[in-house]
């Protein structure tokens, strides 16, 4: 039970009932959300589990209907979903900084651990570091594929979903780069309108009402979609590398539909293809960002600290992380106050039906370049890949579990 609060202070600067009540759910918000940081492994899917159980059924900060609404929201938008219905919790719980407070929470644990990570990756050295890494970059492999398979099975079950999923494997695999992914977005969504019109129109009735009118709204709306577009033009007329670094991390996290791993081929295709990082570092800290908890876009804080031009240490860490985030959040800020009306429009549904079979297929041609042509170098490695694989998928073990053994079994064939 929360203590009860003392009015016997009426001084001219005594805080008010109300603001102490503020202060307390900001402290609610924070603690329960840090705990989380600490302990969610498991991915996007067993990050909303935990939260359900956090705070629909322990703290019940909403009910059931309410929370399936929240996640279906933050599932048709792009950007990390977990991280989308956290901050939407925190918000709906302590206002603005109730949403800071719960991303802070729950992010910074992981991102930390990918710094100090980042730190000692640069010291690994002899057969038993660069065995660890190698065997960190054959379990993204297994990783890569467990996603594919279980995004396959629920977001492309006919042959109309897998049918966009081949066409946009095959867009980005002849259409190289950032061009090819959003190609291959444009032409599931244009697929999905077509195609998938049967079962749409059957949104839920439930809603949370958040404290946000609708010209706040438009207002993120205006700031996603000027970044969007402003950073590369002021990219290119600077002479300073942060902005660089700040669009293509903000472009990265405003194109991921359907999942953290979605971020893989945007940030390869950003990061490494630039030249800013090896494909051998970016492989290595994805695979080790599989065995901490928290979110994936977390990631982005090691990419930030090993990247090739500076900015680059702790403050391209912070530029990456806040970069790669933010596209989410506003977009999150900008479709709330509409939501309601705009998800019951079955061209809506099925648009997103098509984008996020595209999305299975960008996923797919990933796994071979850069996941399966970086790692595999011959047959020991294979057969280290498809034993993690087997771990995740039949025998079900966490994968920070499958993380450590890829990376003895990495010592044991280097």
């Amino acid at each position: 039970m929360p203590e009860p609060i003392d009015e016997s202070d009426h001084g001219e600067n005594a805080p008010s009932s109300a603001q102490r009540r503020k202060k307390g759910a900001l402290g609610e918000v924070f603690a329960a959300f840090l705990k989380l940081g600490l302990t969610s492994f498991g991915g996007p899917i067993a990050h909303l589990g935990y939260f359900r159980d956090e705070f629909v059924v322990r703290r019940r900060w909403l009910n059931e209907k309410g929370y399936a609404d929240l996640v279906a929201l933050c599932q048709f938008l792009p950007g990390p979903a977990s991280s989308q219905v956290g901050f939407a919790l925190g918000l709906l719980r302590a206002g603005p900084l109730g949403a800071a407070a719960g991303w802070l929470a729950f992010t910074l644990p992981s991102a930390i651990i990918l710094v100090l990570f980042a730190l000692g990756a640069a010291t690994f050295g002899g057969p038993v570091g660069s065995g660890i890494l190698h065997g960190l970059k054959v379990v993204a492999v297994a990783i890569v594929a467990q996603a594919v398979w279980g995004m396959a099975r629920s977001l492309c079950p006919d042959r109309e979903r897998a049918s966009i999923a081949l066409a946009a494997a095959l867009i980005v695999i002849f259409i190289a780069g950032f061009m090819g992914q959003i190609a291959a977005i444009l032409a599931g969504g244009l697929g999905g309108l077509w195609l998938c019109r049967s079962g749409a129109g059957d949104g839920a009735a439930s809603h949370v009402r958040f404290p946000l009118t609708r010209a706040s709204g438009l207002i993120s709306l205006g700031l996603f979609f000027g970044l969007l577009l402003g950073l590369p033009l002021l990219a290119s007329a600077t002479a300073w590398q942060g902005v660089a670094v700040f669009d293509a991390f903000y472009r990265a996290g405003a194109l991921v539909f359907g999942g953290g791993h979605v971020v893989l081929p945007l940030l390869e295709t950003e990061i490494v293809r630039s030249g800013w990082v090896s494909a051998d570092a970016f492989l290595a800290g994805y695979g080790a960002a599989q065995a901490i908890p928290g979110p994936l876009f977390t990631f982005a804080a090691y990419l930030g600290m090993v990247l090739g031009p500076e900015p680059n240490g702790f403050l391209g860490a912070g530029i990456a992380l806040a970069s790669i985030f933010l596209p989410g959040f506003l977009l999150l800020l900008g479709v709330i106050p509409f939501w309601d009306s705009f998800r019951m429009q079955p061209s809506a549904q099925a648009m997103m039906r098509g984008t996020n079979a595209a999305v299975v297929g960008i996923l797919a041609a990933a796994l071979y370049d850069p996941v399966w042509s970086n790692a595999i170098r011959g047959p020991y490695d294979f057969a280290l890949a498809m034993s993690c694989f087997v771990l995740l998928m039949v025998w079900k073990r966490p994968p920070w579990n499958v993380v450590l053994i890829a990376a003895l079994g990495g010592i044991l064939i280097d």
